[in-house]
């Protein structure tokens, strides 16, 4: 028997004075059997980075085709493809071909130094490609934010991002190895 997709709820709250874009989103997340909890909220990290009308959560690990967060215009063309990690070559050309802009937002610390320096002359063949990384000890808190229901608001200014609820604050920053 397969086992089934935890789901979690989030009203998160983005402030974004960089973009000037202030909303709040619904979100359902399907924690995916395989995926971590750390996992699953930087996710939502990347989505508070990125908000926008259009944005929504793909079916993500349990499908090949679709990445992890992406856009769509009203004409149905891929505007924006968001992956988390460290994806293989083919992968990133896959989306670079398929989407007007990519983003991959790494972490892991260690793990993704070797992957960005195995990746970063693959990388810069593609100008549609902007590739971050998040610092480490602020993604492996991330998880004491995690709750079935969570109420999360995201401050962004100047390039940092201040993840939290009502008892946590985290400092999430980005930093941009290629196209910022």
């Amino acid at each position: 028997m397969a086992l089934k997709a935890t789901i979690y709820k989030a009203e998160l709250m983005v402030s974004d004075m960089d973009r000037h874009h202030y909303q709040t989103y619904n979100l359902t997340i399907a924690q995916h059997p395989s995926e971590t909890l750390e996992r699953m909220m930087v996710r939502i990290a990347a989505f508070a980075l990125n908000a926008e009308e259009n944005l929504e959560f793909s079916r993500g690990l349990s499908t090949d085709d679709e990445p992890d967060l992406w856009a769509h215009s009203l004409s149905d063309e891929i505007e924006l493809w968001i992956e988390l990690g460290q994806p293989d070559e083919k992968r990133i050309r896959k989306a670079c071909n398929r989407s007007k802009e990519v983003h991959i937002y790494g972490y892991h610390g260690r793990a993704f130094s070797v992957w960005w320096e195995q990746m970063a002359a693959t990388c810069r063949r593609f100008n549609n490609l902007k590739v971050f990384e998040f610092d480490n000890a602020a993604i492996e808190q991330l998880e004491q934010l995690a709750d079935r229901t969570m109420r999360l608001q995201a401050n962004i200014q100047d390039g940092v991002m201040w993840l939290g609820n009502n008892e946590h604050s985290i400092e999430l920053k980005a930093e941009a190895l290629q196209g910022a």
